[in-house]
């Protein structure tokens, strides 16, 4: 062998060195990506277990603690699918990488819950072999079957219903017969239940806009502009007033009610403003009532003593809220029908009890209040918000 084709063959050999040491390198690298990716998803996992653990604890109401529980679930979600994509490069890297072993991890991967029983299941049934796979024997009995499920949705499809309502004439009396025009959520209208429902629901119960919905409409090849559903939007809730007018009847016809109001985003001219949802609950279970549980709710743009008192105009009995002053006219001797017997929350008055611990505790400590320093903080709130922290 010459000198050059000696010399060509040790380049070859440490150029295919020099490669599968590059795969190797690279196929690590994929698995410490991988387990970095994962390792952290696990962290923040553990961390939402931790905040809606707390949440369970310490009740709901904490709007600072809803919002980290968002946020982390938001977080959460981005995190896993980066993990899905970098575990499936660090197996393909290991599967290119022919020369070296690569350490394996376990990732922690959620457990998946059977589905439902009450789906529909669509049995496809592979074609099996009419000869044995070994020997080629025609002699084969069927001796069981493996079961692999797979869960599938079936896009939503548009159709229309067209309802035929045939004529007919009296030769006797030249007459026209024909049945009756069927029912109709909406007087004289186009949109059936269903279509109406759908559009409600994402509004109200999946909060999507209506501009939102009409561009996806508009994808799926139907032309619904913004103005229509609107108008759908107003007929439905004219048609469900009798009965948002029937449970409201229903809880005040309680003896007993649960009282209070949160606020809520309300969109105007040049920004957004807060305005109020009254919530009054009636749940006679803890008193082995026999009434079934219902809430109705009233918004409002402000938190005005009239609304409250309006809310409940003829209603007397025992109203369970907080110490809110808006109330304090239905605690009244002369009201008319009778005055409203208050029952304050317990929840409440247990809360200023930790509070003071939390000051206590802290001036035990000798740390000194001041802003963002939310154990100071009475209302243990948002410190970037708080007048008190900032004051202090």
């Amino acid at each position: 062998m010459s000198d050059a084709a000696l010399q060509i063959a040790e380049l070859s050999a440490a150029l295919a060195a020099q490669t599968a040491r590059a795969q190797a390198a690279e196929a690590e690298l994929a698995q410490a990506r991988a387990l970095a990716s994962c390792t952290e998803a696990m962290i923040q996992g553990l961390k939402l277990e931790i905040a809606k653990l707390r949440r369970d604890k310490y009740g709901i109401s904490s709007e600072r603690r809803a919002r980290l529980i968002d946020q982390l679930e938001l977080q959460l979600e981005e995190l896993e699918a980066a993990a899905t994509e970098d575990a499936l490069a660090a197996e393909q890297a290991a599967a290119q990488d022919k020369t070296s072993t690569v350490r394996a991890f376990t990732r922690r991967k959620p457990v998946r819950k059977p589905f439902p029983d009450h789906l529909p299941r669509e049995r496809v049934v592979v074609e099996a072999p009419t000869n044995c796979t070994c020997c080629g024997s025609e002699r084969i009995v069927k001796m069981g079957e493996d079961i692999t499920e797979t869960l599938e949705v079936i896009p939503r499809q548009w159709k229309v219903i067209q309802t035929v309502r045939e004529k007919f004439t009296c030769r006797a009396c030249e007459k026209i017969s024909q049945p009756p025009a069927p029912f109709h959520a909406i007087p004289r209208g186009w949109a059936g239940p269903s279509l109406i429902a759908m559009i409600a629901f994402d509004k109200y119960g999946q909060h999507q806009p209506l501009n939102r919905q009409a561009e996806r409409i508009a994808r799926e090849g139907i032309d619904l502009s913004l103005s229509t559903l609107a108008d759908l939007i107003g007929h439905a809730c004219v048609a469900l007033a009798p009965i948002h007018a029937l449970i409201e009847r229903h809880v005040l016809n309680g003896g007993r009610l649960h009282g209070d109001d949160t606020t809520v985003p309300l969109l105007a001219r040049g920004g957004t403003k807060t305005a109020r949802l009254w919530t009054y609950v009636r749940d006679d279970r803890p008193w082995d009532g026999g009434a079934p549980p219902a809430a109705f709710f009233k918004f409002s743009p402000g938190r005005q003593m009239i609304h409250p008192n309006k809310h409940l105009t003829g209603w007397h009995g025992v109203l369970q809220s907080d110490v809110y002053g808006g109330y304090n006219d239905l605690y009244k001797a002369d009201r008319s029908p009778g005055p409203v017997q208050s029952a304050l929350c317990w929840s409440h008055a247990r809360r200023k009890f930790f509070e003071l611990a939390d000051i206590k505790g802290t001036a035990r400590k000798g740390k000194k209040g001041g802003r963002g320093n939310l154990a100071y903080c009475v209302r243990r709130c948002d410190a970037d918000r708080c007048h008190l922290c900032r004051r202090a």
